[in-house]
């Protein structure tokens, strides 16, 4: 009796193909052409996107005519008390005439009151009964918007609460429209040049 011829199957190796890693992208607003987006439109679109944002949480928790660049004012006078505009301008890192202008917004809305300083000239800001009883409201929010950041900071290639303080001391050292100035395409395009120093002479 013959014994039955036993094949063996032919095992072939399957190529396995790993899969394929796409590093992430920053992609600009939607329908936005690359062409045209400039870093400022983006700087702009970001703030505004996180600032919106912030402020619906703050109308969410019930402060009316509260608006989120007033807390770092707010907190500014919490921990220092009573103080001149010019100090809080330093407290803060923004130009006089930016925080004279935050400071006559909280005024109008009845968070803070202007009252006369040891020198009649100025004018020392005192938080209101008003802003004294959103502080709880205020606080909760700055630290929640805190630990968001943080997390976001997470997902990204340069923290950003490492990038933003770069930035600004390096504009600090150097203006951004010197920066303009003394660019590459400024040096080629003496014309471009000359057309912005004779805007703003010197001497």
């Amino acid at each position: 009796m013959t014994e039955p011829t036993v094949t063996e199957q032919t095992v072939t190796e399957q190529t396995v193909t790993e899969p394929t890693v796409t590093e992430p992208t920053v992609t600009e607003p939607t329908g936005a052409n690359s062409s045209l987006v400039g870093l400022g439109t983006l700087l702009r679109h970001v703030l505004d996107e996180m600032d919106n944002d912030i402020a619906t949480v703050l109308a969410d928790l019930g402060t009316p005519g509260y608006r989120p660049r007033f807390s770092a004012i707010v907190r500014a006078l919490v921990a220092r008390g009573p103080v001149p505009i010019a100090e809080l301008a330093r407290a803060i890192a923004v130009t006089h005439s930016a925080a004279s202008q935050t400071v006559a917004q909280l005024a109008d809305r009845g968070f803070v009151e202007l009252r006369p300083g040891e020198d009649a000239r100025q004018r020392v800001v005192h938080l209101t009964d008003k802003a004294l009883a959103l502080l709880p409201k205020i606080e909760a929010e700055w630290a929640a918007t805190a630990s968001a950041a943080t997390e976001l900071d997470a997902e990204l290639p340069f923290p950003l609460a490492e990038l933003v303080p770069a930035i600004a001391a390096a504009l600090a050292r150097r203006s951004f429209r010197q920066r303009i100035l003394e660019s590459a395409w400024a040096r080629a395009h003496p014309d471009f040049t000359a057309a912005l120093a004779a805007a703003r002479p010197t001497g």
